[in-house]
């Protein structure tokens, strides 16, 4: 398999941890990584941040056009129908990365996945069947797309989970994350929900709950 192309930054120090990111649709991996200063970490953790870049593909929801996706999306209702064959082998794509961080020194348990959007769909699937424990998982503005067809591997049953999402949420609506919140929570992962006062984006106080959950979550 060949590996997603990626931008990277690397910390002032050799890395002991990693954090790879995946975009939403439409966008690339430069799209988060202007986030990067304001995450700077404490207490000896030093992060590798990996934002993979998705291939270009035709979208149904966009008559078609070609643009960075991680899978087709069929139709923009509530219950999203989704091309879920080409959301695993994004998922396994992704799973290729962490086992490429684990090669260049980067122990599972010092690897945080996180995904926005059509993003977070993908690393909801990579996370959740990947068979060594992760340090988090962070789903931003997404949902559990694959909620009736993945098959979870215990390895995560302790893993910490942040969901963040939007409140006024137009393009992926709050019940998504909300829904994913209920479905993780029913099977005793330790969840962690935020909302907040705006549309399909990040926000500043977001970004200063990332950096807590990414310092707790990294500092052993």
């Amino acid at each position: 398999m060949n590996l997603l192309p990626c931008v990277e930054v690397e910390p002032q120090q050799p890395a002991n941890a990693a954090i790879i990111w995946l975009h939403g649709l439409g966008a690339d991996g430069h799209d988060f990584e202007p986030v990067v200063p304001h995450l700077q970490l404490t207490n000896g953790v030093q992060a590798r941040f990996v934002f993979p870049h998705a291939p270009k593909m035709p979208v149904t929801i966009n008559g078609g056009m070609q643009m960075p996706a991680w899978y087709d999306i069929l139709e923009m209702s509530i219950d999203r129908s989704v091309d879920e064959k080409q959301l695993r082998a994004s998922a396994q794509q992704t799973i290729a990365l962490i086992e490429r961080e684990i090669a260049r020194g980067i122990p599972a348990h010092r690897i945080v996945l996180a995904g926005f959007s059509q993003g977070g769909a993908v690393a909801y699937e990579a996370a959740l069947t990947y068979d060594k424990k992760l340090a988090g998982i962070m789903c931003l503005s997404t949902y559990l797309a694959t909620h009736a067809s993945i098959q979870p591997n215990v390895a995560q049953q302790g893993t910490p989970i942040l969901i963040h999402h939007g409140s006024q949420d137009p393009v992926v609506p709050v019940q998504l994350g909300e829904q994913a919140k209920a479905w993780l929570s029913e099977r005793n992962y330790p969840v962690t929900y935020k909302t907040y006062p705006m549309a399909h984006q990040v926000c500043a106080e977001q970004l200063q709950d990332i950096r807590a959950f990414l310092q707790q979550v990294l500092t052993a």
